[in-house]
């Protein structure tokens, strides 16, 4: 088949590779891997060697290499190309693009013994060729593409990679294009599958780019080697505990601990999730030596954030929503404020908890009061919720002490628009549905999973990206190159974004420890007319909890490990229960509540249990996802420079018109426009084109009889954002003009907010294709603030009218 002028061939995926047949005329940094594939495949992980198990995985493990092939080539120029079963001869200039069908910790290498001329190679987490291109370095027959610096590791996030023959001597032929994949030894003790096949893939996809971000010594954060490929302390809250319920790979989240034990990142909520990172170890193993180890590291931590509460510190970063400051833009506005407020409350409660289990009355006392000192202050009013957003909502809710008058409260205000509850974030995401099950709305929860992770995946992804709105599927087909933004050039694998994972396991499946390392545990899943079935296990120091549920059959098992006791909750789903059968089995102490019969007390062993249920099974409600805002946009091709008479009846600028910082500009006073404040990445550069020229591209002139065109711009190498205050109430037009002045095929995207709430407002849009000048036209019906991101080229505007 044919793709944008490319020829297509697809090729087999041979993973003939994984054993030891590396190039003799290359020294590779890492041994190849050492395990079998003993384990069980999972056709729904885009992982491929999750059922590749290592004999015993320890945190002392070096990294390994395997190769991956990959399943398909294309070529721009066809006539200089010859694919065959085994090689692929080439006699001229042309591209090879190859994908490998998913995102893998990688680096290129190809064998040709007479490839002579000017070749580059490039690599990419998307269909098109990104900034990762260089000239391969040759070692014999073996070439291979050395972005970084060996000592940090060959390693970049790859699914596609090309090979550019600009000049070639002779002909020549190409074989064993592979990516050389790292990966530190771990095992899939855990598993998820359940009836919604999407949820499954989602579970896997969230621990294979958790696996990929295991680095010898500790979690990686990001693939892509842009500058920060460390172990942001935050990021590894979510890693280390997707590693858990995954892999239970304790100690190797022991030893990460350990190494971020003292980096906060200089982000003061990154100091409080090390702080839960070390309590969720604990509830998962029961270790109480690494407790005492970092005592007074965490007390210094909590004590710090109990310094800092209701004082309005430097935060520096609490998410890349509009709505959260937009990364390092504004981390101090209101609702970060907020946030970081309910995560100390959090974190005081939480680790209050985890020393009480332990013994420490003293210090749980302590923490217990930091916590009920600041509640007691906050219902001091009554409306205390109020200025909560969805964020600062959710980590209350999380903080474990609202009522449910409260919750209801927030649940109205801060959650139940679908659209508003998805953060810009996966990360932050985590936290809300994790909020959303705390009550009790997992329904609404796996709605907000479908926009925000499904999404992803339609998307193309086999990882999870660092940013995503559900609205790019609209605007992009699946695996064209991302939307940069705030967050500066956007990775598609952020480990950060995983958290998902976890939740299906503890929320879904429904495993949950009571007491420290399992000693008692909860099964309870949550099922219904969109979820009839799931199965899965956790892996835990005493061994495997396994379960499965059937609603539909009423079959259900449960594997519990000696030395362990279970309580079992089995679902109603909106239904009566009429039997409940252990098979050849004692009856267990029981209870009841509206959703869920309990059974408590079960010793290790096997459990085979029969449901009888009576009554249909209710649906689940779908919920709308409406944009406030509309998704009507409009676009002008045909009146390229001459706006006047059409446009600007109100209003209007001329960015950087005449030269450099001197643009023309008419405003009412009831309009006024500014840039938003930008991140310390990114800024607005001012530039200007040209004067004095006939080209109809050029926006005419304002002055009354002068006909000449002039064409001038501000522009953002990542992203822009304008905030119009609109001082009437009525509706009003924004047309934005852009041009694509020297022809290099720039794209980019606009993303349209509230200015008083940032909430977003309507779809993401794209504008393609505008080297002969565009217009884009927006209605709206309150001030808003535009942010303008660079897809390909730069974020470049150049005018603004209103009518």
């Amino acid at each position: 088949m044919k793709r944008r002028g490319f020829l297509t061939s697809t090729i087999g995926l041979s993973l003939l590779a994984y054993t030891n047949c590396f190039a003799q005329t290359i020294m590779e940094p890492y041994p190849p891997v050492s395990g079998s594939f003993s384990g069980i495949n999972v056709p729904q992980s885009p992982d491929p060697m999750v059922s590749y198990r290592w004999a015993n995985p320890q945190h002392i493990d070096n990294l390994e290499i395997y190769t991956v092939n990959p399943v398909s080539v294309q070529v721009d120029k066809a006539e200089n190309v010859v694919i065959n079963s085994s090689s692929i001869h080439v006699t001229g200039e042309c591209s090879l693009m190859f994908d490998f069908g998913q995102i893998n910790a990688a680096w290129l290498e190809f064998d040709s013994e007479n490839l002579a001329g000017e070749i580059e190679a490039s690599i990419s987490e998307y269909n098109e060729v990104s900034y990762k291109t260089a000239r391969p370095v040759r070692y014999g027959r073996t070439w291979r593409l050395e972005l970084n610096k060996e000592s940090s590791g060959f390693y970049e996030g790859v699914r596609f990679a090309w090979v550019h023959i600009r000049k070639l001597t002779q002909p020549a032929d190409i074989s064993f294009v592979r990516l050389v994949c790292q990966i530190r030894p771990s095992n899939y003790d855990g598993s998820f599958s359940c009836s919604d096949t999407m949820l499954t893939r989602i579970w896997y996809t969230g621990a294979y780019e958790v696996r990929m971000n295991l680095l010898k010594d500790y979690f990686g954060a990001i693939l892509m080697n842009r500058g920060d490929r460390i172990s942001w302390t935050g990021d590894a809250h979510v890693s280390q505990a997707v590693s858990m319920v995954a892999f239970g790979n304790y100690d190797f989240v022991k030893t990460n601990l350990r190494f971020t034990a003292t980096q906060s990142n200089g982000i003061a909520s990154y100091s409080l999730y090390w702080v839960l990172s070390l309590v969720d170890y604990c509830n998962y193993t029961g270790d109480k030596a690494i407790l005492d180890e970092m005592l007074t590291n965490a007390c210094a931590k909590l004590d710090k954030a109990y310094n800092h509460y209701g004082k309005n510190p430097g935060l520096s970063f609490y998410g890349w929503d509009e709505r959260l400051g937009a990364g390092f833009a504004e981390p101090n506005c209101a609702e970060a404020q907020n946030a970081y407020k309910m995560l100390s409350i959090r974190a005081w409660n939480e680790f209050s908890s985890t020393m009480a289990q332990t013994g420490n009355t003293q210090l749980a006392a302590k923490y217990k009061q930091y916590a009920d000192e600041k509640i007691a202050e906050l219902r001091k009013d009554a409306s205390w919720t109020s200025p909560l957003g969805v964020h600062a909502a959710a980590d209350a809710v999380s903080a474990g002490f609202m009522n449910r008058q409260e919750q209801e409260s927030v649940w109205s205000t801060a959650f139940s628009d679908r659209l508003q509850r998805v953060s810009y974030s996966p990360f932050n995401q985590y936290f809300i549905i994790r909020s959303l099950a705390q009550m009790q709305r997992h329904n609404e929860a796996l709605s907000t999973i479908d926009d925000c992770w499904s999404g992803q995946i339609r998307y193309g992804g086999t990882t999870f990206f660092e940013v995503f709105r559900p609205s790019w599927n609209r605007v992009s087909k699946p695996n064209d190159a991302p939307i940069n933004n705030q967050c500066g050039v956007t990775s598609l694998t952020h480990p950060w974004s995983a958290g998902v994972t976890k939740w299906l396991s503890e929320e879904v499946l429904g495993i949950k420890p009571i007491e420290a390392g399992f000693a008692t545990f909860l099964v309870k899943p949550h099922l219904s007319s969109a979820i009839t079935w799931v199965k899965g296990s956790v892996p835990t120091l005493h061994g495997i909890i396994a379960a499965s549920f059937n609603i539909l059959s009423g079959d259900m098992e449960v594997t519990v490990p000696s030395g362990t006791w279970a309580t079992v909750a089995i679902p109603k789903a909106g239904r009566s229960i009429e039997s409940v059968k252990f098979k050849g089995q004692k009856k267990f102490k029981k209870s009841e509540d509206e959703d869920y019969i309990y059974y408590s007390g079960l010793p290790g062993g096997d459990y085979q249990i029969q449901i009888t249920y009576a009554g249909k099974l209710p649906k689940t409600p779908k919920e709308p996802f409406i944009y406030a805002g509309g998704t009507t946009v409009k676009e002008d091709l045909s009146t390229q420079g001459n706006w006047k008479g059409k446009y600007g009846s109100k209003g209007y600028i001329l960015y950087n018109y005449d030269s450099i910082n001197s643009q023309r500009s008419r405003l009412p006073d009831f309009i006024e426009v500014s840039f938003a404040t930008p991140g310390p990445y990114y800024y607005y550069v001012p530039a200007h084109w040209v004067s004095g020229t006939t080209d109809s591209r050029a926006l005419i002139s304002d002055q009354d009889g002068d006909t000449c065109r002039s064409l001038g711009n501000v522009h953002c190498n990542l992203t822009m954002g304008l905030d119009i205050q609109y001082k009437k109430q009525q509706t009003y037009k924004v047309s934005l003009y852009f041009a694509d002045w020297d022809k290099k095929e720039y794209r980019s995207a606009i993303e349209i907010f509230d200015l008083k709430t940032l909430n977003l407002l309507m779809p993401v849009y794209m504008v393609r294709d505008y080297a002969e000048g565009k217009y884009i036209i927006f209605e709206f019906d309150r001030s808003v603030r535009i942010r303008i991101n660079q897809v390909r080229g730069s974020a470049t505007l150049c005018g603004m009218f209103f009518d």
